[in-house]
């Protein structure tokens, strides 16, 4: 028998990000009802697979199961989704979003009489320690709030912010960031002369043992980096050639790009209403 409907977690939606969590959710212990619909079944099965969850057998059942529902699909398909999700009948009071750049204002349009909150979660959160930005739509009561706090606290850090600022974190925090840079800075060893194996492993301490002693120590970035890089050192002659070759205005760039195309997401989810109507 399924739990209480106040327990279960619905995804629509069951890509890469629902993966993550609920593999994560699972290494940590939840047992409660984790429901999956996806319009590709073969992305439901998946789940089930990897984290022995539950198949809707259409969006009707999975709504109807949903304490919370999780709606993880891309910005683009969040209008079609929210507008059966809305003819499902018995709806969830909490909903969540995972579309990056869809404002509350665009989520409520379809299903106004839900409690709405956002969350960007990690890829990381498959391994319980990941981090999810949390946002929530006034309407939310505290008690939702903290059931939303508790699911995405239970694989790894959470940080709530402002709905305002929640596309410039979206830009900055990702992941990706970390794998780029490994990536570039390996690639960058390896025409320097060393084998693939080793510029990964140096590589990826150089990033990885930085950041960790960062956190660990409470020092200041600007104390770690003097300390690191010592005038007239190799470290320092790195940096500063990157610097001059305009390493932080591509890192700006990269996160102002970030925030214009969530900005084409909310536009594009606009749009679609409008098409719709």
């Amino acid at each position: 028998m399924p739990q209480a409907r106040s327990t279960s977690i619905a995804f629509v939606g069951a890509g890469r990000i629902t993966r993550a969590l609920a593999a994560g959710l699972r290494l940590v212990g939840d047992r409660r009802e984790i429901v999956a619909y996806d319009r590709n079944p073969e992305k439901a099965r998946a789940v089930r697979r990897e984290s022995g969850v539950a198949i809707a057998r259409d969006l009707t059942s999975a709504v109807q199961r949903a304490g919370i529902l999780i709606v993880a699909v891309r910005p683009s398909s969040v209008a079609e989704v929210l507008s059966q999700v809305a003819q499902c009948g018995s709806l969830p009071t909490v909903c969540v979003s995972l579309a990056a750049g869809v404002p509350f204002s665009n989520l409520r349009r379809f299903l106004p009489p839900a409690r709405w909150a956002r969350a960007m979660p990690s890829p990381v959160c498959r391994v319980g320690r990941g981090l999810t930005a949390l946002c929530f739509h006034r309407g939310m009561r505290k008690k939702d709030c903290e059931l939303v706090r508790q699911l995405f606290g239970r694989v790894g850090q959470i940080v709530e912010i402002p709905e305002r600022k929640f596309d410039a974190f979206t830009a900055t925090y990702s992941s990706s960031h970390g794998y780029h840079a490994l990536v570039s800075l390996a690639s960058a060893a390896q025409r320097a002369g060393l084998d693939r194996k080793t510029a990964l492993i140096a590589a990826a301490h150089a990033l990885a043992d930085g950041i960790l002693y960062w956190r660990e120590s409470g020092m200041d970035l600007g104390e770690l980096l003097q300390e690191a890089a010592t005038p007239g050192g190799i470290a320092a002659a790195t940096m500063l050639a990157m610097d001059r070759t305009g390493y932080r205005r591509a890192v700006e760039n990269g996160v102002a790009a970030g925030i214009a195309q969530a900005l084409r997401n909310a536009e594009t989810v606009r749009g679609n209403d409008k098409s719709e109507s």
